[in-house]
């Protein structure tokens, strides 16, 4: 249920309504905005009708929320939630998400192998205009005889190319034995196959690093939205949901790249939406047209796979772009966005 407050309602008479509502039982969400203060009641309201708030002085409406998610619905917090990457850090270069005025990409290899390769990656990178830069430390792979990731080796070669371009780092996190590994980490990413492990997005909600949130190889958008109140009913709000494709029945891309997630997720959330292109395809030559398909669509952000040398990746070496390449997708990505008033 939300509560919305008069435009003229006092401070004091404001925190002694939402008291009344924490003696009840129930959470409290508040949201600011600029012409109205919403109220957002965290629990079992079914006990409640709209019209028990009605009488106060200083409410203005109430009414109830019929989507299963309500910390990451639009309706408890219209304005767009805006998430800084990499702040108070000395040295590293701050990156905003979901502002409407920049198009920042996330870009990288998709695994750390080893320094000479990541440093390499970080600066052709930022060179060409990327904002953070990604790595996979821990890699979830379909078999187990493939290269599973270099795990805290790989986080501690993040963070020195980190030191040496100032770009902020983003990695995924697979388990919860590993949480304390990541206090180094700048926005940590929940991948596809881990987008339901609700005790781990629990764990995330304490943590309070931004959490860059995948869809699921066969999840609902209204799943991927329930996984993100995991991690804001625990105490984290800076979250920004992830589109890397979905499973359909045809093969002739890795995953099928759902734009119209971004509208819609837009619509319904005030949460950030970024693209994956590189995940979403498998198919390096296919990755810049759906990089530009995806600014047009309104993504807030993209991350794209570059390797230095893809075909000797150790991991997804058809996807990679190459350095050369990058930088002409980042040259025609600064146009698109130009054309919505946006830089990257």
């Amino acid at each position: 249920m939300i509560v919305i407050l008069k435009k003229e309602a006092a401070a004091k008479d404001i925190d002694s309504f939402v008291d009344g509502i924490k003696q009840r039982g129930l959470g409290v969400h508040i949201s600011k905005g600029v012409d109205k203060t919403i109220i957002g009641l965290l629990g079992d309201t079914s006990k409640l009708s709209p019209e028990d708030f009605l009488a106060n002085d200083i409410v203005e409406s109430a009414e109830r929320v019929s989507a299963p998610y309500k910390m990451a619905s639009r309706s408890f917090h219209p304005e767009n939630t805006v998430v800084t990457i990499g702040a108070n850090q000395e040295g590293v270069i701050p990156c905003v998400i979901g502002d409407g005025k920049s198009l920042p990409v996330i870009a990288g290899p998709c695994s750390v192998e080893t320094e000479e390769q990541i440093l390499a990656a970080a600066q052709a990178v930022k060179k060409a205009g990327a904002r953070i830069l990604r790595g996979g430390a821990y890699k979830p792979r379909t078999s187990p005889y493939s290269f599973q990731g270099l795990g805290v080796e790989g986080i501690r070669l993040l963070e020195k190319a980190k030191k040496l371009t100032g770009l902020p780092v983003c990695t995924e996190l697979m388990a919860i034995s590993e949480l304390e590994n990541f206090e180094n980490v700048d926005l940590i990413q929940v991948g596809a196959r881990n987008f339901q492990n609700f005790d781990l997005l629990k764990e995330l909600g304490k943590f309070h690093k931004p959490v860059l949130l995948k869809r699921g190889l066969s999840g609902t958008i209204s799943e991927l939205l329930m996984s993100a109140e995991y991690i804001m009913a625990n105490g984290n709000e800076n979250v920004i949901l992830c589109e890397r494709g979905i499973r359909t029945y045809d093969g002739y891309t890795r995953n099928c790249l759902d734009l119209s997630a971004v509208p819609y997720l837009h619509k319904v959330s005030h949460l950030p939406v970024v693209i994956d292109p590189s995940h979403a395809c498998g198919i390096r030559w296919m990755v810049p047209v759906l990089s530009s398909a995806a600014a047009a669509a309104g993504a807030d952000a993209l991350e794209i796979e570059v390797h230095c040398c893809p075909e000797k990746a150790w991991s997804d070496a058809s996807q990679q772009l190459p350095p050369s390449e990058f930088e002409k997708l980042m040259d025609k990505l600064a146009k698109y966005a130009a054309v919505e008033g946006r830089t990257l």
